[in-house]
């Protein structure tokens, strides 16, 4: 059988250029759906929202964002990359520029709707290449490059997102970024595999399913569930509200909350890759690939959970200290945390168990900003949050820990094994069949 383009990409240095893409995009993805967090004071003194209602802005982009991970996953699977890609990608952009001519809540809101079904492609189908392209020893850095591009983004959202409202408005912030990031699409048509994601027959009905019950009876799942929402209840507590804890409890200018979230986010960003390409050696050099990301990943979450030093400082350079340090945690288990993903899914369903797990972590996106909007109050204390926020480190350390076990793992890929002789056989018959049809 003639080798797919993703199959040759395995050996060639184009899927590097790919991955760099995938990086830009999940960058513009972060920065578009960021905008409405930096920009939360104004438009809510120019809207008169209340931070009940700021929440439920900033949580709607979850609902259809989480529920669609599934879906996404099953649509790369079965149809591919490059135009898949492409439609989401004009999408969300015209959504999000859209957001810089809405003149109501309502407007907003269904506008924030329409981002997440647009954006709810864009992870499966990352990981889902860099899975089939890159063995399982070289994942960890592509994997930590890939995920850089969403601390990348965000944090260029807030630097330039502090400097658009100063001097030019938060109608301008998104209409400017929505509409510019369109010229990502010509190296991507350019560029971008045009194959399904995998060479099966075109008419090959096979299902890749695991049973309901079979599924939850193993406790890999309920790591999994656990985990990934433990671990981005905080990551996403830090993208939708940090920046008006910032300006609010903090008493920052919008210059300065933009450049203490990026520097933040950078941190993080850096720590992605180099937490990927130190655990891609130590594997290569003493095996055990889950042992080895499963200790990177609990090591940065209890780090991540150093945000709890915020009730106990006043001075503005260790608040940004504090957030270097808890994101750069975050950063050095990013990385692992999506490798992890890749080294337990069977690669028939890599795109629906990616998207699973991001689905369960954006319910968690959901949750975030309604459970920080309801805990503020009139006060706007944010010290609830902040323990909430940092304790979810904790519990996802545990819930990887004990719940990532190899003999569970292998129960799954067994699963799939057992069935290969007759998947193979009827993958022949299509093929005999359609010889005798001739």
């Amino acid at each position: 059988m003639q080798n797919s383009p993703e199959d040759r990409d395995t050996t060639s240095g184009k899927r590097w250029w790919i991955v760099l893409l995938l990086f830009a995009a999940v960058a513009i993805n972060l920065l578009d759906r960021g905008n409405l967090s930096v920009a939360a004071v104004p438009l809510m003194s120019s809207l008169n929202l209340s931070p009940k209602a700021m929440g439920l802005l900033l949580s709607v982009f979850f609902w259809t964002y989480a529920a669609l991970q599934i879906p996404a996953g099953y649509i790369v699977d079965r149809f591919g990359f490059r135009f898949i890609y492409a439609l989401a990608f004009v999408l969300w952009s015209l959504a999000s520029a859209s957001i810089g001519l809405a003149g109501s809540f309502a407007q907003i809101l269904a506008l924030r709707l329409l981002l997440g079904v647009a954006e709810s492609v864009a992870h499966p189908l990352s990981l889902s290449y860099i899975k089939r392209s890159f063995r399982e020893k070289e994942q960890g850095l592509p994997t930590g490059l890939y995920v850089s591009g969403m601390m990348v983004g965000a944090g260029a959202g807030s630097l330039l997102g502090g400097v658009f409202l100063n001097y030019w408005g938060w109608r301008n912030l998104f209409l400017a970024t929505g509409l510019g990031a369109l010229v990502w699409l010509i190296p991507w048509l350019l560029l971008a595999p045009k194959a399904r994601a995998r060479s099966m027959p075109d008419r090959s009905k096979l299902n890749f399913r695991i049973p309901f019950t079979r599924a939850v009876s193993n406790p890999l799942f309920w790591g999994i569930t656990i985990g990934v929402f433990a671990y981005s209840y905080y990551w996403f507590f830090f993208l939708t509200w940090m920046p008006t804890y910032l300006v609010s409890a903090r008493q920052l200018s919008f210059t300065k909350m933009g450049a203490y979230s990026a520097a933040s986010l950078w941190v993080m960003a850096a720590m992605s890759p180099i937490g990927g390409f130190l655990a891609d050696r130590a594997i290569a050099r003493f095996g055990n690939p889950l042992f080895v990301r499963k200790a990177f990943v609990c090591t940065g979450c209890i780090l991540s959970s150093s945000v709890l030093l915020l009730l106990k400082v006043n001075s503005s350079s260790l608040v940004l200290g504090i957030l270097v340090f808890s994101l750069a945690g975050l950063g050095l288990a990013s990385s692992n945390f999506w490798s992890l993903s890749q080294l337990i899914s069977p690669a028939p369903i890599v795109g629906r168990i990616i998207g699973y797990q991001n689905g369960i972590g954006n319910l968690a996106g959901a949750a975030a900003p309604l459970i920080t909007g309801f805990l503020l109050g009139p006060s706007k204390d944010f010290s609830s949050s902040i323990i909430l926020a940092g304790l979810s480190g904790w519990v996802a350390a545990t819930a990887i820990l004990l719940l990532f076990r190899r003999t569970d793992v292998d129960a799954i890929h067994a699963y799939f094994d057992e069935g290969e002789t007759s998947r193979t056989a009827a993958l022949a018959g299509l093929s005999i069949g359609d010889k005798c049809r001739e």
